[in-house]
């Protein structure tokens, strides 16, 4: 399966391939969660901290952890794999940061990594883990509005198909594609006509 394109076509970058064996069946046994906390950790982590930073991004990957184990009965490996099923959780949990998220990009859009960067505000951008991201696409993606946002990195961070945004979220698969298309054009247009698709896979191989 490769990332859906949702900037100028298909863009080759194929997505990590889904846990198998014990990942993606039931969760109710230790051992099985086990398996999938080995398995994702390190991915999901990875996508936390470009969005919050690492300092962030230890509490919330623990509490994505916590929320999955909690949940693991109610886990429907019919329903979205469970790779797919734990960045749903994270997304979630990372909204209810979207102001630091927000604080952030905007400190990167004014002074990228800048270690002499005035003020408290402007030093959260020091300690991002997405400081590979170009000023001008921090701050266009600091003006999307949290939903658009979420729905654009988990397609290009994570590399989740519109099918599997949809599952992630919740939300319906058309309303996938309508939010990237509208977030499409607003960082199109940010970017003055740069495709910003190939803007995040490079920040994201940062």
């Amino acid at each position: 399966m490769t990332a859906v394109s949702w900037a100028t076509g298909d863009t080759g970058r194929a997505a990590p391939a889904a846990p198998t064996g014990p990942a993606q069946g039931r969760l109710e046994d230790g051992e099985a969660f086990a398996a999938v906390f080995d398995a994702c950790f390190g991915e999901i982590h990875g996508y936390v901290a470009q969005r919050l930073g690492p300092d962030h991004a230890e509490d919330v990957v623990a509490e994505t952890f916590l929320v999955a184990f909690r949940k693991r009965a109610q886990y429907d490996p019919a329903r979205a794999n469970v790779r797919t099923w734990l960045y749903g959780i994270a997304t979630k949990l990372v909204g209810r940061h979207r102001r630091l998220e927000a604080r952030t990009l905007r400190a990167l859009g004014r002074y990228g990594v800048d270690a002499d960067a005035p003020g408290p505000e402007e030093g959260v951008a020091v300690r991002v883990s997405a400081q590979s991201l170009r000023p001008n696409l921090a701050a266009a993606l600091a003006d999307l509005p949290q939903r658009d946002r979420d729905v654009v990195l988990l397609v290009a961070l994570a590399g989740l198909s519109h099918e599997e945004v949809a599952s992630a979220l919740g939300i319906p698969y058309g309303t996938v594609g309508s939010r990237l298309n509208r977030a499409r054009r607003k960082l199109r247009a940010s970017l003055g006509g740069a495709n910003p698709m190939r803007e995040l896979e490079e920040a994201d191989r940062g």
